[in-house]
């Protein structure tokens, strides 16, 4: 008979999870679903085109309700099908609404939720976080009669989220407590960069403060104060301010959790019956916020799974490609240098481009290219391997060097 494979979440880290283990395993398990979102899976980081109109939630799918047909999977979604329990000691997963599954294996993969700063006035309509689907037909619903849109966070999220509400149409105001945009991913230069290409295209940034206070009227958001005294007024506000795992049901069934989900190279949990992945998870320490270290970790727990135990997750080393509104990004490593390290850099204002290598001891120690991306995973390359730039010293901003012709 069959093994029965429970997976908790239906999201992008899960479900990859799945894919790979159809693929190298297709008949070892019986495979059960829950998810608590009323779809097949979709791809999260494309809800910023959901939102501005340039797809449609059928284009956002990587699952569909056919897939899971076809692969004999059966899928529990909605609401009602949140898992609420796991019953460690008779192997059963019990949902919301009182469906339960019984399982030899289990996959947690229940990612993570945004963070909601405690600001007073924070439950009042009008205010809401930006991480599903339900959260854009919101903001497509407001957008079609409110004005004034505010967008706590500068980070790719928050940015992403004002392009978006921008393009229906909304006055946009983005504020960040750094006093740049990207901080995590972008030196003050290229941060300063950014903020001047979308402030182009219509964007208003108040950067170096934050929210105080949410002040209403008739129950729905009016006003924010700022910590620098300002008031802004404000029909809609988004908090775009960062993420936390989502470790609520793993703690409740008493698995390790310190930030996350504590699991071992083989995304294992403390139950050795239990697997985790994604960005509920904690390795070695390092909590998880993109797609590439994910997926990394649905691989290794596929062929685990699959009884292949071959493959350790080892993590990757933190590199940042994106683009933020058509404009393309990349940073990696330590971009902002320190002692004993150089800078190399390009600009060329009129082009949007700029480039900065840190080099140290002959080799690349950090990256941030804006607008010209073409020779990142060169560089990365170099980075990785600790490669010995002395040779092309002199030519290395400008790419990956040509070979000489005999």
């Amino acid at each position: 008979m069959k093994q029965k494979l429970v997976v908790i979440g239906n999201g992008m880290a899960g479900m990859r999870t799945v894919e790979a283990l159809i693929e190298s395993a297709p008949d070892l398990y019986d495979i059960i679903v829950f998810g608590a979102e009323p779809y097949g899976n979709y791809n999260r980081i494309l809800l910023t085109p959901v939102l501005y109109g340039e797809k449609r939630i059928d284009d956002i799918m990587i699952h569909d309700f056919a897939w899971y047909r076809k692969h004999h999977i059966t899928l529990h979604c909605g609401p009602g099908k949140t898992v609420v329990d796991v019953d460690r000691s008779r192997r059963r997963v019990i949902a919301k609404d009182g469906t339960e599954a019984s399982y030899d294996r289990l996959l947690i993969a229940t990612g993570s939720l945004p963070l909601i700063l405690p600001i007073p006035g924070r439950d009042t309509d009008g205010v809401m976080s930006f991480r599903e689907i339900a959260d854009v037909e919101t903001m497509i619903a407001k957008s079609r009669s409110k004005r004034h849109a505010i967008v706590l966070g500068g980070g790719l999220l928050g940015l992403e989220a004002a392009n978006g509400l921008k393009q229906r149409g909304m006055h946009v105001t983005v504020i960040n407590r750094a006093d740049h945009l990207l901080n995590r991913q972008l030196d003050n230069e290229a941060g300063d960069l950014l903020k001047a290409q979308l402030e182009s295209k219509g964007l208003h940034f108040k950067l170096g403060c934050t929210i105080e206070n949410i002040i209403s009227q008739g129950g729905h958001i009016a006003e924010v104060e700022l910590s620098d005294g300002s008031i802004l007024p404000a029909d809609l506000l988004i908090m775009a301010t960062g993420i936390r795992p989502n470790i609520a049901l793993a703690k409740t069934i008493g698995l390790d959790c310190e930030q996350g989900i504590v699991v071992d190279d083989t995304m294992q949990t403390s139950d050795p019956t239990i697997y985790s992945v994604g960005e509920c998870v904690q390795h070695r320490g390092e909590l998880f916020g993109l797609v590439a270290p994910v997926y990394e970790q649905a691989k290794v727990c596929a062929r685990q799974l699959s009884h292949r135990n071959d493959s350790r997750y080892q993590s990757l080393l933190p590199a940042a490609r994106l683009k933020v509104t058509g404009i393309d990004l990349f940073s990696a490593g330590d971009f902002n240098g320190g002692e004993h390290c150089e800078q190399i850099v390009f600009k060329d204002p009129a082009l949007h481009i700029y480039k900065k290598l840190v080099i140290k001891n002959r080799r690349i120690a950090g990256i941030v290219l804006y607008g010209d991306t073409v020779d990142s995973a060169w560089y990365l390359d170099c980075l990785k391997n600790r490669t010995d730039i002395s040779p092309y010293r002199d030519c290395l901003i400008f790419g990956r060097p040509l070979p000489i012709a005999a």
